[in-house]
């Protein structure tokens, strides 16, 4: 049995957090990219950060795993923990190399001693409190990309730019910095998430093309390239849906990506397993993690040469 628990956090870290979750989970499970990075704790002592993701990803771990984290809002966890946002896309980053090796010492005491999940996520909540003491305040550049696209995710970069006063280079530069990838990418991702959220409705229609529309895609074939380029699987298989060529329902349906359609713009739970290196289908943009990446942050602002290696 899988289950997976989201819970709003603390007023004073609403503008850095989405939400705090908990979950038990076993079997293989499917993620989908929502622009935001996560703080995961999994049972055994693993405390990583996930980095940004552009494709879908899938996932397996032994029943009963317990596993807990806190989600940044896109654009804030590298403002609040000094992370490398861009170099830490599609990794799974080990916390002590964004934090050092005591702090991680330190955090895995605490979550070691915790009574339970909820004071699990109290820790990392404390993290995050703790780490934001003397951060500036939040860009208002990526403040009003990230709220624009929530909102709307068919806004163009033009407008977006105009809106923030800046050239599309520019702003393609600020958000690479905040988010990991550029404006377009976002938007892709939250059109996404908001047909997932659709989709997933109690009271959804069945019919794929108008929810398509609904969401910002073009039509339904646009919509079944993006589920696959960005999810790695067709929108019946992302949603939880039987196709409806199939003439109905015959077995069991298929399992949804966890935790899609939870949220505005925090749809995936970026779980991590140890195993052999990732794969990936690029036809259909998917791989399965199985591998945790090493990332070096850059000793300077702008040193392009500090990149993450793989950990073999």
């Amino acid at each position: 049995m899988t289950w997976y628990t989201p819970e709003p956090v603390a007023a004073d870290l609403a503008d850095d957090l989405v939400l705090s979750w908990t979950a038990r989970i076993e079997g293989r499970h499917r993620l989908v990219p929502d622009g935001c990075v996560d703080v995961l704790w999994i049972d055994g002592g693993r405390l990583v950060v996930c980095g940004p993701e552009t494709t879908g990803w899938t996932f397996s771990l032994p029943p009963g795993t317990a596993a807990v984290g806190v989600r940044f809002r896109p654009g804030r966890v590298g403002a609040v923990l000094g992370l490398d946002t861009a170099a830490a896309r599609e990794r799974r980053i080990p916390i002590e190399d964004v934090l050092g090796s005591a702090r991680r010492r330190r955090l895995l005491e605490q979550l070691d001693e915790a009574g339970g999940d909820r004071e699990r996520v109290a820790v990392l909540e404390n993290l995050v409190r703790s780490s934001r003491r003397d951060i500036p305040p939040a860009d208002p550049v990526v403040t009003a990309v990230a709220g624009m696209l929530t909102a709307d995710p068919s806004t163009p970069v033009a407008a977006l730019a105009a809106e923030t006063g800046l050239s599309e280079r520019q702003l393609h530069r600020r958000s690479t910095a905040a988010f990991g990838y550029g404006p377009s990418v976002l938007r892709r991702i939250l059109r996404l998430q908001r047909f997932l959220r659709l989709a997933r409705h109690p009271a959804a229609p069945a019919d794929l093309a108008g929810l398509a529309h609904t969401a910002g895609f073009t039509d339904q074939s646009h919509l079944y390239r993006e589920c696959r380029d960005l999810g790695g699987a067709p929108p019946h298989e992302l949603v939880g849906r039987q196709p409806r060529r199939s003439g109905g329902h015959s077995g069991a349906l298929p399992a949804a990506a966890l935790g899609a359609g939870i949220v505005p713009a925090a749809v995936s739970d970026p779980y991590t397993t140890a195993g052999a290196g990732p794969q990936q289908n690029r036809r259909h943009g998917h791989r399965e993690h199985g591998d945790e990446r090493r990332y070096t942050p850059a000793r300077h602002r702008g040193d392009r040469r500090a990149l993450p290696r793989t950990v073999r």
